[in-house]
């Protein structure tokens, strides 16, 4: 079974969690992309989705499901996301896909929190994946060297501007093992837009899809 395949998997598991006239939250990347492509072609059919990037709003709206802006929508029952890593007790990095920010805004809007991914993304210690943090692009240089002093190895990302308007710098060198005392640090640096640690709120359940079926975990105690 190819990599896809098992991605496809668990983003047609995560429908179970979706029901009829709900309005999601709905991540990015392409796993997600099977989700919504599985939404439209299985349902159940909800009433709306809020959408965390440009490219997950055009392929929602191609499928014929409606995109509203959270301040309409308020809280949100369930976020469905991918991520590139994860870890036993559900905490994530992700931003690979340059939407980090949007990600994290609808996971704090939403009640649950359901992340699906193949078997590959599952690691025992987050920080194999390059750490995506965004930032404001006058803070770019300063915002590196303190990624230096945390041991980190910052790397700008080529030819990428978020959908926000801001640059990403890729974090290599970092190993993990607090991710949360990470996640705060780096947030409260001016010129941070966001960091791609999801540990303070992690997934509330993980969905893996491989060659031997689909897995559904909760985080480790």
């Amino acid at each position: 079974m190819s990599q896809d395949d098992a991605k496809r998997r668990a983003a047609e598991a995560a429908l179970a969690y979706v029901h009829e006239g709900d309005t999601i939250g709905v991540g990015t990347g392409s796993t997600v992309n099977h989700f919504i492509d599985l939404l439209d072609q299985k349902g159940p059919r909800i009433e709306a989705a809020v959408s965390s990037s440009e490219a997950s709003t055009k392929r929602l709206r191609a499928c014929g499901i409606k995109v509203r802006d959270l301040n309409q929508a308020g809280a949100l029952d369930l976020y469905v996301d991918g991520a590139d890593e994860a870890d036993p007790h559900l905490r994530l990095i992700k931003g690979g896909g340059g939407a980090l920010t949007r990600e994290k805004i609808v996971a704090e809007a939403s009640r649950r929190f359901v992340c699906i991914v193949d078997a590959s993304k599952c690691v025992r210690v987050l920080g194999d994946f390059p750490l995506p943090v965004e930032v404001i692009p006058m803070a770019r240089s300063m915002i590196a060297r303190k990624l230096v002093g945390m041991g980190g190895q910052p790397k700008l990302r080529e030819d990428c501007t978020t959908d926000n308007g801001n640059v990403i710098l890729d974090v290599t060198g970092l190993r993990l093992t607090d991710p949360v005392a990470v996640e705060q640090e780096i947030n409260q640096w001016p010129g941070v837009v966001c960091v791609g640690l999801f540990a303070r709120r992690g997934a509330d359940l993980l969905i893996v899809g491989s060659a031997s079926g689909v897995e559904t975990r909760q985080a480790a105690s």
